[in-house]
């Protein structure tokens, strides 16, 4: 056994000894040279080809890194045998990734790539202003030479598009407000925003069906119109006017099309900007895939009442007056200082601005169409127009469906025909009809007949109104033509008023002449 350990111990020190002849021989830039050689001898007769993509680039973060971080997330899940859990910032959903130095073999276009994700300890830093992560991180894409030209011009892309739409499906999307006064927050945004829960759906949304699916289908055309809008020249954008009564569910309409594309709100409050230039600003800061939304617009600021000022005004106006060419602009009391003209209000949806961004919708509302400029609701301004009416019967049984669960086989055939004889003439909002369903919601026998009885008590009375009206019209109009008719069967007066005038002229005139 002693000699055994002698013998081992001899060897050692050979093999120390031939260790230190050959660091002495070959010094360390020599066998890194000789590594070097190796390397590109072995890649030369290699057929792949390795591109690295690290987690920080210099003292920023590599957006492609993070990017192919949720591209893998998806296939991960599936395919993966050993993985790590995540949940970003604002997401909803918990997200699946490749743990530490594994990999995972995907497939384009009949090309495979191997994926691997490499995680090393970071040497010892110096002094920094912006310290980095102990660990170093990055991917490390492997594919075949002659599969080169493909992944770099196509594939890359695709992971990116593909990335971005995995973001918006598992993050929650936001409402922005602009800042009160034209304030910047501590970010310097000019916009606050928080979570969006809003749970309104097309599904959901009491709305006559056939325009509820032609909507949904102009939606989709445009978030898949990017090719469209290129070829065509025009800016990728599109605007919609909700107008109607009180209560008939332009908001909800807004956040069911949020929800529907997975877009995020812009809710512009135009009393708190204060001119034109501001108002390009907020443009500016708005990101792609939004929704811009001016609710109440005919109330906002004063921006309808050109043709009021031009029929006041007797005055011949000149073309260049800015009012003529602007609309009107308030003084310097009217609406707290703000100057915005409908010139700028139209240039932010439709002048060379609104295309800074692209992918982006703007939404009116308002409850009095007739009070807006002609200029704002022409096309390429609000391209869409819909009005958001009284609850139909369609709506009806969808606002039955939600509330209490019924559809048109659980209610009686009697029930149902007057439903549908009385709803159209009850002139009643969704608004009003849902209040009446919450409130009898624990009794679905009850919510019906309660429902039932308010519609046709609301029908009676718009009869009622509408016969007041009518005998109301009439009674003037005969009023009219009697007053016409005693005028025409008079007699004219001897001495009418512009008689008496002219006889004193002619007297003073003959005394004059004496």
């Amino acid at each position: 056994m002693k000699e055994y350990w002698t013998s081992l111990a001899s060897l050692l020190g050979v093999l120390a000894f031939c260790q230190s002849l050959l660091q002495v021989i070959f010094p360390p830039e020599l066998r890194f040279a000789c590594l070097k050689v190796s390397n590109r001898v072995f890649n030369l007769f290699s057929s792949y080809c390795y591109f690295d993509i690290t987690e920080i680039d210099g003292v920023n973060t590599n957006e492609l890194y993070n990017a192919v971080q949720l591209y893998l997330s998806s296939s991960v899940s599936t395919n993966g045998s050993r993985l790590s859990l995540t949940r970003a910032l604002n997401s909803s959903a918990i997200t699946f990734g490749l743990s530490n130095n594994d990999c995972i073999i995907d497939t384009f276009n009949g090309v495979s790539v191997v994926w691997e994700h490499v995680v090393t300890q970071r040497q010892a830093q110096t002094f920094s202003w912006r310290p980095l992560p102990e660990e170093k991180r990055g991917f490390t894409l492997r594919i075949r030479k002659r599969d080169k030209s493909l992944i770099l011009d196509s594939y890359l892309d695709y992971v990116m598009e593909k990335a971005n739409e995995i973001r918006r499906k598992y993050q929650d999307r936001l409402l922005y407000t602009n800042s009160r006064g034209g304030s910047l927050d501590s970010r310097g945004h000019p916009w606050e925003s928080v979570p969006f829960k809003h749970p309104s759906t097309f599904d959901t949304l009491a709305m006559d069906p056939v325009k509820k699916r032609e909507i949904m289908e102009d939606l989709k055309d445009f978030a898949n119109g990017q090719s469209f809008y290129q070829k065509t020249g025009r800016a990728w954008k599109r605007g919609y006017l909700l107008y109607g009564p009180p209560g008939t569910g332009k908001s909800s309409m807004i956040a069911a099309m949020a929800n529907y594309l997975s877009y995020d709100i812009y809710d512009l409050e135009l009393t708190e900007v204060h001119n034109n230039s501001e108002l390009r600003k907020l443009l500016m800061k708005t990101s792609s895939k939004s929704i811009i939304v001016i609710e109440d617009i005919d109330c906002s600021i004063n921006l309808t009442n050109r043709k009021k000022n031009n029929n006041n005004n007797t005055s011949p106006r000149n073309y260049y007056d800015p009012e003529m060419r602007c609309g009107s602009v308030p003084g310097p009391g009217e609406d707290g200082g703000n100057s915005i003209t409908l010139s700028g209000l139209l240039n932010f949806t439709d002048g060379l601005w609104s295309c800074c961004g692209s992918e982006r919708i703007f939404v009116f509302t308002t409850n009095h169409i007739e009070k807006l400029d002609s200029a704002l609701l022409r096309c390429g301004r609000m391209d869409m127009h819909i009005f958001m009416s009284y609850c139909s019967y369609p709506a009806l049984m969808i606002l039955m469906k939600n509330y209490l669960g019924y559809d048109e086989s659980d209610l009686d055939a009697d029930v149902l025909k007057q439903l549908a004889e009385v709803v159209d003439k009850a002139e009643m909002t969704p608004a009003d009809i849902s209040e009446v369903l919450i409130k009898n919601r624990r009794c679905n026998p009850k919510a019906v007949s309660e429902l039932l009885e308010a519609l046709k008590t609301r029908a009676n009375r718009n009869l009622l109104q509408n016969g007041i009206l009518r005998e109301k019209n009439s009674e003037d109009i005969m009023e009219d033509e009697e007053q016409e008719k005693r005028a025409l069967e008079s007699p004219p007066n001897e001495g009418s008023e512009f008689e008496e005038p002219c006889k004193k002229q002619e007297e003073e005139d003959e005394e004059k002449m004496k």
